[in-house]
């Protein structure tokens, strides 16, 4: 056993093991347990599972990018100050002056990474675990060679759980792995323009950090396009409802969080505003309006009357 085996060991045991109970309670229930529909609820099942357990490291991930975004104005101010100067003080300096900024809003540069990095176990185990049953090899825990084989050989809309786009036997199984590759690029494309259409603040849109994320927005996708090719349909089928879960949960999130001076905050503000509910960070705000004339005017006042005594004298 391999080093890379040996850490995904727990990952797809767990995963065997809900995977595997979700099909014996439908099973109990009176489907069939070698029909493909039992074992595709089973896989809907365990993304359910899986991703519920997920979500305090999906908060973490939306956090990090707010930080990440609420901080490019400032280093705009700190590229602009060191713009042209290429010793090796000043870069020095530069990169310092940068990790004390990211250290004052506890955040990094690779924090909006780290959730996804922590996920890659899961997803790796996942492609393993569906991969070996869709082959007819038996897992490493619950699920048993005889499981493996009824996963194998079942089918859905009438096409097998096992094949892929590119090994397809029928038209049947490419009209819906390719519908099921094009499902998973365009949900993983909306998500990724969630972010930069409605939780961007448009003063840092030329950012760096912004056009890493213009990046993605049409690298993931492409790169869903082109893997799922060769994606046996049980993981299209997991990766497409995963993903349409995450398009959900970040339209909550984003919706109940938003970046500040973003779209979508304002737009949180103005059904606060209508509901006669303020947030404490909208309350400043108003505050300031309301209060910068009469500063403006009483000092200035107050000021000349004090000094016009003082010029008597």
């Amino acid at each position: 056993m391999d080093i890379i085996s040996i850490i995904l060991f727990p990952f797809k045991w767990i995963l065997e093991a809900v995977m595997v109970l979700f099909h014996s309670l439908f099973t109990a229930i009176g489907a069939n347990p070698d029909d493909g529909n039992t074992w595709v609820a089973s896989i809907v099942g365990l993304v359910l599972v899986v991703r519920a357990a997920l979500i305090p490291l999906f908060v973490k991930q939306i956090r990090s990018q707010r930080t990440m975004y609420l901080l490019q104005p400032d280093l705009q101010k700190l590229q602009k100050r060191y713009k042209g100067k290429n010793d090796r003080d000043s870069r020095e300096r530069l990169a310092r002056e940068q990790m004390e900024l990211y250290k004052k809003h506890g955040s990094s540069p690779f924090s909006s990474c780290l959730p996804l990095i922590a996920q890659m176990p899961v997803f790796f185990s996942l492609y393993a675990t569906l991969t070996e049953a869709q082959n007819s090899k038996p897992g490493v825990g619950m699920l048993t060679k005889e499981l493996s084989v009824s996963f194998a050989n079942s089918t859905f809309v009438g096409a097998k759980l096992s094949e892929t786009f590119l090994t397809a036997s029928s038209i049947s199984v490419n009209i819906l792995a390719g519908t099921m590759i094009v499902l998973m690029s365009a949900s993983q494309f909306i998500t990724q323009k969630q972010i930069m259409a409605k939780n961007q603040n448009p003063d840092v849109q030329n950012s760096q950090f912004a056009q890493t994320q213009k990046i993605m927005l049409y690298a993931f996708p492409l790169i869903f396009l082109v893997t799922g090719l060769a994606f046996p349909l049980g993981v299209l089928i997991y990766w497409t409802v995963s993903n349409f879960w995450t398009m959900g949960q970040q339209f909550f999130v984003i919706k109940r969080m938003p970046t500040p001076g973003s779209i979508a905050h304002r737009e949180r503000q103005e059904r606060l505003a209508k509901k006669g509910k303020l947030t404490l960070e909208a309350t400043p705000e108003v505050v300031e309006e309301d209060e910068k004339p009469a500063q403006r005017v009483q000092p200035v006042s107050k000021a000349r009357a004090k000094k016009k005594p003082k010029g008597k004298k």
